[in-house]
């Protein structure tokens, strides 16, 4: 054999072991979480979260949100959800802390499993293996928004959610975050159409009507805003001042539940504290 073709017979081998050699598949039952990014999970044996009892000024959202995570993680009928809004205040926190809460009540009843947006195609796969897996999972689909002139994406969430021949198994159900209420960005040209200037609109709210709970959430008060902060602060024994809290805000421009953390982050590295 010539040293051209023992180096070939070497490659094929090689590439005969790696086919007959596929990954392990993943333990669903074994971690709290999971990331999935398109074509495999990695676990996270941890949920990093707040206390549900320190994510303040959002009291309503917070209790039927907790509450369909909690009939879902104890196997009764449960809703998708879509969590839309002001950003900072909450969104995925909340449903973070909402299943880490349900997971910590009944260990082992429920799982998160984070999906990047751009791994959305892959959505059926992923459901192919939670519905075979004897756990409730909330597939969690953080910051989502289409692209103008994606009508895939769209359709295929519509299908999943609701009516579609590759819908989410019983076991599972969608939660999604996002800024906007339609997810896919409007535009005042979408009234132009002189025969039916609404179905452009309609066809895009239709989106968020598959969801069973749209909960939105609002820019926070400076009542809702100093409490948030009293709660963090408190919670890590840091003392604070409210002008200064006033006064970090307003150079951020915003009140929100990300910018009170960043307060207290802060403050609690003038303490040398770890937080």
């Amino acid at each position: 054999m010539s040293g051209e073709d023992g180096q070939l017979a070497r490659i094929a081998d090689a590439l005969e072991r790696l086919a007959s050699s596929p990954l392990a598949p993943e333990d669903w039952l074994a971690h709290p979480a999971y990331v999935w990014d398109g074509t495999a999970s990695r676990p996270v044996t941890r949920i990093e979260a707040p206390q549900l009892d320190l994510l303040r000024g959002i009291d309503a959202q917070k209790g039927i949100v907790t509450g369909n995570i909690a009939r879902l993680a104890a196997g009764h009928a449960a809703h998708d959800m879509l969590l839309w809004g002001a950003r900072g205040m909450g969104k995925s926190a909340l449903l973070r802390a909402s299943v880490a809460a349900a997971e910590a009540q009944a260990p082992g009843c429920i799982a998160l499993v984070q999906v990047a947006p751009e791994a959305l195609a892959s959505l059926a796969t992923l459901f192919a293996a939670l519905g075979r897996i004897e756990r409730r999972f909330l597939v969690f689909i953080d910051d989502l928004g289409f692209e103008d002139g994606d009508s895939t994406g769209p359709r295929a969430l519509r299908s999943w959610l609701e009516g579609g021949v590759e819908a989410r198994p019983a076991n599972v159900r969608i939660a999604v975050t996002s800024n906007r209420r339609a997810i896919v960005a409007r535009h005042l040209s979408e009234q132009d159409d002189p025969i039916n200037p609404r179905d452009a609109v309609d066809d895009r709210l239709a989106l968020a009507d598959r969801f069973g709970l749209s909960i939105g959430f609002h820019n926070c008060s400076q009542d809702d805003y100093l409490a948030i902060i009293s709660g963090y602060a408190d919670s890590h024994g840091l003392a604070w001042d409210q002008a200064e809290a006033l006064e970090w805000s307003k150079r951020r421009g915003a009140r929100s539940g990300r910018v009170a953390w960043q307060f207290v982050t802060e403050l609690a590295g003038r303490a040398g504290v770890a937080i």
